[in-house]
């Protein structure tokens, strides 16, 4: 039986200097966090490309001529769907990003990763789908070490709409999140725990993890993280 057509949905941002990855700064620059960002923003689009019987469709907000890396990014971002962000609030773009998925792409089911985890490569993310696809499961939650999440995959899309009002960014939101699904009624398959990167320990740790991406090759290239490893 052919498995259900899929959406992987990047929920990114353009890598400017100064608007992405401002905890890592310091012990790093704007610039080099903004480096640091567009390469991992790179790995997961490569991952995400990769992922077989998936359609990566990239929400994007920010000025990417502004980015680090633009013409990269551009390029990566051709071998995609690009829509733009919407909503007020986290939990409400998030909610956006997959209703509009859906509307672009009717009938497939998305999963939602984000540019933080660039270690989630392709066989990762393909394992996700096939847990997502599996009898009995109508969502799956992938929880981040910090006790948020780094993705959300949805049976039905619309259902992303449960999550709209979860507080993001706080120790319990892949908690919360898990919550506000169940108590819509479905049933949640637990994908594995990650990092996700907000400080320049994280940031050592996932170089660490992927050691031959884009990710870990600027990771290394910032002397000022030699404190951190």
């Amino acid at each position: 039986m052919t498995r259900p057509a899929a959406a992987l949905v990047v929920l990114a941002k353009a890598p400017e200097p100064g608007r992405v990855k401002t905890r890592l700064c310091p012990p790093a620059t704007p610039q080099q966090a903004a480096e640091l960002a567009a390469a991992a923003l790179l790995d997961t689009l490569d991952a995400a490309a990769a992922v077989p019987a998936a359609v990566p469709v990239v929400v994007l907000t920010g000025r990417l001529p502004r980015a680090a890396r633009a013409a990269e990014l551009a390029a990566a971002l051709r071998r995609t769907h690009v829509l733009p962000q919407r909503g007020d609030g986290l939990g409400r773009r998030i909610a956006a990003a997959h209703e509009d998925t859906a509307a672009l792409l009717p009938g497939c089911a998305t999963l939602q990763v984000g540019m933080d985890t660039p270690q989630a490569g392709a066989a990762l993310l393909a394992e996700c789908l096939e847990r997502l696809h599996a009898p009995g499961t109508d969502a799956v939650l992938g929880l981040a070490a910090d006790g948020g999440w780094w993705a959300l995959g949805l049976r039905d899309p619309r259902a992303a709409a449960l999550v709209a009002d979860v507080p993001t960014s706080r120790d319990d939101t892949g908690a919360r999140t898990a919550a506000a699904l169940r108590n819509g009624g479905l049933r949640i398959g637990l994908l594995p725990e990650l990092i996700d990167v907000d400080t320049a320990a994280d940031a050592v740790a996932v170089a660490a993890a992927a050691p031959a991406g884009r990710f870990a090759a600027a990771t290394a290239g910032c002397r000022a993280f030699e404190v951190v490893a």
